[in-house]
């Protein structure tokens, strides 16, 4: 369970939704809700197993017996009640389990069956499938805690550049529609470009990580980066996402970890979902992306649902109409960060040059 959760979960209860009965089941969906249950919490995922063809159902708990006992219950007796086979329901408290389903002491004793739950053949194959187990859900929200230290330094002074190099330019430019033209097109071949890198096994400077950072922060950009995610392509989105979350500067973050949660999501990663869009949310709140998919997560929504309504490319280009001024006012507002006050008077404030390609409307 840790390996299909991704962390060591502890105070939770989990579901795992098979098609097909024992010794032939398929694992299809696994759900995990904190203890105590909250009052609604497992209510939505009865419509949403027998939607996907779930037959059984596999419940444990984790966690002393006073928090876990009354909630596999309450789980236990909803998916009865909708017509589920429930094949076993455990609870686990340090290397021991206990089943609510059997009573023979020959094999389910009072006192728990002890069993090894990292070393083990199982924790070893599952590693050399790429799965991984991080010893708790802290440890997964703290991986994408951001970079600190030199790191940070030299990322925060390739942003103040880049930032300072962009405002000049369109401080200067004699045609706003033209210069939306181009910074759309220039972003989308450098989304192209930089996963095609990406593949090959390379990194992004900071210069490219920045720009990229910039870019995003289109809307028409960002999706040209949604509608590349493929079944091939998963993991190098997954690293580029990741890489980019911890790295740029929080203003620049809610693009880029909403496209790490969409990753994750499509993945099955539920838990690495949540903590992308979560980190999105706490920078911008109001960022549409992030809200989109964390009600379709809260709502145990299955990510093929989205991924099959996504337009492509050329979609887009039909629905979105050609590059317009307005599409470049999420990407002016991050021209101006914290230290940049004396770069405002040589370029002009984000305000002043947002005031000006509304004017050119």
């Amino acid at each position: 369970m840790p390996y299909l959760l991704g962390f060591h979960p502890s105070d939770s209860i989990i579901a795992i939704g098979l098609i097909g009965g024992p010794p032939r089941s398929r694992l299809h969906l696994t759900v995990r809700w904190d203890l105590p249950l909250a009052a609604c919490g497992p209510d939505q995922v009865v419509p949403l197993f027998r939607k996907e063809g779930v037959t059984h159902v596999f419940v444990a708990g984790y966690g002393p017996a006073s928090l876990v006992t009354p909630a596999v219950d309450t789980v236990t007796a909803l998916f009865r009640h909708g017509g589920f086979t429930v094949v076993d329901a455990l609870r686990v408290e340090g290397d021991r389990y206990w089943s609510y389903e059997c009573s023979r002491t020959e094999c389910c004793p009072a006192d728990g069956t002890p069993y090894g739950h990292r070393a083990t053949a199982v924790a070893a194959e599952a590693v050399l499938q790429g799965l991984v187990a991080l010893p708790d859900r802290e440890t997964l929200e703290r991986s994408l805690d951001p970079v600190e230290g030199l790191a940070r330094e030299a990322v925060r002074r390739m942003t103040r550049r880049v930032t300072e190099e962009v405002r000049d330019r369109l401080a200067g430019c004699g045609d706003p529609e033209e210069f939306a033209a181009e910074f759309v097109a220039d972003g989308v071949a450098r989304v192209r470009a930089v996963l095609g890198a990406c593949a090959s096994g390379g990194r992004l400077d900071d210069e490219q990580a920045v720009r990229l950072g910039l870019d995003l922060a289109v809307i028409r950009v960002r999706d040209e980066a949604w509608t590349l995610v493929t079944d091939d392509t998963h993991d190098v989105h997954l690293k580029l996402w990741h890489d980019l979350t911890r790295r740029l500067e929080p203003r620049f973050v809610p693009p880029v970890a909403s496209l790490l949660g969409m990753v994750a999501w499509r993945q099955g990663d539920s838990a690495l979902a949540g903590v992308a869009l979560t980190r999105a949310l706490d920078i911008d709140p109001s960022y549409s992306m992030a809200n989109l998919l964390m009600h379709a997560l809260r709502h145990l929504v299955p990510p093929h649902v989205l991924r099959e309504r996504m337009p492509g490319p050329e979609e887009l280009d039909r629905e979105m109409g050609s590059p317009r001024t307005t599409w470049l006012l999420p990407m002016i507002t991050l021209l101006d960060g914290p230290g940049d006050s004396g770069l405002e008077a040589a370029a002009g404030s984000s305000a002043q040059l947002s005031s000006r390609l509304r004017r050119s409307l």
